[in-house]
């Protein structure tokens, strides 16, 4: 049973100075949201209450979020805002939540080894803290439930334009099921003209704890870093890993055209916004097309 989830946030989040030069990517909104508290809500919705942030220097925002503000708390509820105290009150209940500090940026399979004593001998969830997916079922469960019927690691993917596919990691193996693959081997930004699939890996993962053994003995890789697909390659030497296509739209907060994006989806998806938005959507680009 998978019981506890980390999640890396340690990144400078260079792409998005200089907003983020005094406050965490991952506390950058998404309307009125931080991205890392739907990570966190994944987590909770996957069935997982016990989670570690391996977080950074000036990250402290993050520990803040999820922490008590009493001021904050007293000053709603003597103004009579019992839905936005009740929100403020239900953040700092939400999970069980840890704090470890990443204490040099060494790359993602560092941020995880962090993680070796929390987690024990268990198994684990990753959920990137950058990364936010909607889906009917949250994906980590999805990824749970392959694991608890294989008992091995699980990565999820998703489908990416086959012009797209040297940015991302990229899998390769046999396919078991029309969204479950055996993976032979994980491509670090491919060749668009040599990459063996189109499915990228989507951000979240469950890890089984030899995972740790094999990290402390990775050597750093690309950018001096200890990359987590390494250590993913020696470990599909000694246990089966498989992938799941995700049932979902995944959107990744780490850059910022998809930001963009993603503010106006949800924004969309918001009844109080929606009609106004798709509105001023609809002018902008009849102005657009006029010129």
């Amino acid at each position: 049973m998978v019981k506890k989830a980390i999640i890396p946030a340690a990144g400078l989040g260079t792409r998005f100075l200089p907003a983020t030069k005094a406050q965490p990517k991952e506390m950058l909104p998404i309307i009125d949201t931080p991205t890392i508290q739907y990570v966190v809500q994944e987590a909770i919705d996957s069935g997982i209450e016990d989670i570690l942030i391996i977080s950074g220097k000036g990250k402290r925002a993050i520990e803040d979020h999820f922490d008590r503000n009493f001021e904050l708390e007293l000053a709603l509820e003597n103004d009579d805002n019992k839905n936005l105290y009740n929100e403020i009150r239900r953040i700092s209940e939400m999970a069980n939540i840890h704090f470890i500090r990443q204490k040099q940026l060494r790359g993602l399979g560092d941020a995880i080894y962090y993680a070796k004593q929390h987690v024990g001998n268990e198994p684990f969830a990753v959920l990137l803290g950058d990364t936010v997916v909607r889906s009917v079922i949250p994906v980590t469960r999805q990824l749970i439930d392959i694991y608890e019927q294989y008992h091995s690691s699980v990565v999820a993917v998703e489908t990416v334009p086959a012009n797209k596919v040297d940015r991302y990691g990229i899998i390769d193996g046999k396919i078991i099921s029309e969204s479950l693959w055996q993976l032979s081997r994980l491509i670090e930004k491919p060749d668009i003209n040599n990459s063996p699939t189109n499915l990228a890996v989507a951000g979240r993962y469950i890890l089984t704890p030899e995972i740790f053994k094999i990290i402390e003995q990775t050597a750093p890789g690309k950018n001096n870093e200890i990359q987590l697909t390494d250590a993913m390659h020696t470990l599909l030497k000694r246990e089966n890993i498989y992938a799941h296509v995700i049932e979902g739209k995944r959107y990744d907060i780490g850059n910022k055209l998809d930001y963009l994006k993603t503010f106006i989806e949800f924004g969309l998806s918001r009844q109080e916004f929606s009609n106004d938005l798709y509105d001023y959507l609809r002018e902008v680009i009849a102005a657009k097309d006029e010129k």
